[in-house]
């Protein structure tokens, strides 16, 4: 994948750092990255998966609504994140790659650089504690 902007790599410098399950993804959709927390629901560390190419998502985890009924890509709250350009919320259930379904809350708010310019999206996971 290509160079990210400035403003991603700070981003990633950043999210490194937080003990919240975070992710940073460009403006094509693509996860560039997602912290040490976020490997647990992921099912896999970052440096063993790398970077996860938009049209790959599906074959990362399963996503449902707490109900269990799929969530189509256009009510992700990343994607709505990106394609709208504002912050979205969405209670859900992620299957990671090790099999495990964990629900949490899901904040994504778009990444707008100067001039108004989308450079990606953070995505923030809040495991229910059960």
């Amino acid at each position: 994948m290509a160079q990210q902007p400035i403003e991603l790599i700070l981003l990633h410098q950043w999210a490194s750092y937080m003990a919240i399950p975070i992710g940073v993804l460009d403006v094509e959709g693509n996860l560039v990255y997602y912290n040490e927390p976020a490997e647990a629901i992921v099912g896999e560390r970052f440096d063993d998966v790398g970077e996860i190419n938009a049209s790959q998502f599906a074959e990362l985890g399963e996503i449902t609504d707490i109900d269990d009924i799929p969530i189509g890509e256009k009510e992700l709250p990343v994607v709505i994140a990106l394609t709208e350009q504002r912050l979205a919320h969405r209670d859900l259930k992620f299957r990671g790659l090790d099999g495990q379904f964990h629900s949490m809350a899901v904040l994504a708010f778009p990444v707008i650089g100067q001039g108004g310019r989308l450079l990606g999206a953070v995505t923030i996971w809040e495991p229910d504690s059960e």
